[in-house]
């Protein structure tokens, strides 16, 4: 892979970083907020709101991940493959709590973010086949 494009994937996953930390810092440290803003309801019980808030502690864990893929996108890519899962995965359960009424239409800013950045993870990887570096 050529420099100028692996200073385009560490922008991209600089990019990724701070789109999971304004996620983390609405989501982890404003919990109740932030459900009340996706499911427009409140979050009383603390077993849901412990549940929730940690759902979201994962995605500051992979605010730390994207930063460390960002300093070396050639060698950190089972931090972008867990990631990518992850992303499908909350992009999903999102869609289907919208689909059922539970959630309010807002999940699609995290629904079509996850998704944009699900598709560039496998751009990513393509590139990764392509150059024949090492993906795992």
């Amino acid at each position: 892979m050529q420099s100028k494009e692996i200073t385009f994937f560490r922008a991209f996953f600089i990019i990724s970083a701070v789109w999971n930390l304004i996620g983390a810092i609405f989501g982890y440290f404003n919990t109740a907020y932030t459900f009340h803003g996706f499911f427009n309801r409140d979050l009383a019980d603390p077993l849901f709101y412990g549940i929730y808030q940690g759902a979201w502690g994962t995605t500051l864990v992979y605010f730390i991940g994207y930063a460390i893929v960002a300093y070396n996108p050639l060698r950190h890519t089972g931090i972008v493959v867990v990631g990518g899962i992850g992303k499908v995965g909350f992009a999903i359960s999102l869609l289907k709590f919208y689909l059922s009424g539970l959630a309010g239409s807002v999940v699609f800013i995290v629904i079509i973010g996850d998704v944009i950045f699900f598709l560039l993870f496998l751009y990513y990887f393509m590139r990764l086949y392509q150059t024949k570096e090492s993906i795992l």
